[in-house]
């Protein structure tokens, strides 16, 4: 690992055990609410984060911080870092400001660099936030909502192409409402929406209770208890 380019915030949230959960895309929305849901239940959540100055927000929810930039940096850098970790999140993503070519390098690029990074790593535990409907995307389309679907469908393939416990999480429209507790999973589920918070519950459940491994499903908000759904999956 590069001194130069990697650095370790270190968070002083107390003694704890459980799982060691490192986050790509640390400071997203729905990797805090995980985060914090994680740190709540004693585990041990890491946050890679591109900007120094989001720490505190890691710090907020109980988590550490490792400032890793996916796009710039290599894999064996990022197995250095993730090395011993019980599990991976892939939650990065371009924002909604970016452009085509960052969907590809960060929602793209990025998941498959977490995937390389976690083999050389010895790091089995794989869950990749996606998109609803991603395998639709439009060929050949320009448009930067479809290049995203691209991205996200071409990471996926790649993912469920390796020796991996990977899960991928394909969840409907988010939205900022209350978590309700109750979902509908399936291979596909029509479009929906979810809250975020719902879709972090799902995440931690996934890593705490290993629930879904080498599965692929959609996710939106229904009538079945959130574990209940999970764990006929």
């Amino acid at each position: 690992m590069s001194s130069e380019t990697s650095e370790t915030v270190t968070v002083q949230s107390g003694e704890r055990s459980g799982r060691r959960v490192f986050f790509a895309g640390g400071h997203g929305q729905i990797a805090l609410l995980a985060q914090r849901r994680l740190a709540a239940e004693g585990h041990r959540p890491v946050g890679l984060i591109r900007r120094p100055e989001h720490a505190d927000d890691l710090r907020a929810v109980g988590a550490e911080a490792v400032v890793f930039d996916l796009e710039s940096q290599t894999a064996a850098e990022l197995a250095e870092i993730i090395t011993g970790a019980d599990a991976l999140v892939f939650a990065a993503g371009a924002g909604p400001n970016s452009g085509p070519g960052r969907k590809m390098t960060v929602d793209r690029d990025g998941a498959i660099l977490l995937a390389d990074a976690a083999e050389l790593a010895g790091v089995r535990r794989y869950v990749v936030i996606s998109a609803l409907e991603a395998d639709d995307f439009v060929v050949g389309s320009e448009e930067v909502f479809q290049i995203y679907l691209r991205a996200k469908a071409e990471a996926d393939e790649i993912v469920r192409s390796r020796e991996l416990d990977w899960t991928i999480v394909r969840p409907g429209g988010l939205t900022d409402a209350d978590a309700t507790g109750s979902v509908q999973v399936a291979d596909r589920t029509g479009r929906g929406q979810i809250p975020r918070d719902d879709v972090a519950e799902v995440v931690t459940r996934l890593v705490v209770d290993g629930t879904g491994v080498r599965r692929q499903f959609e996710v939106i908000s229904g009538d079945t208890p959130l574990r209940e759904a999970l764990a006929a999956l």
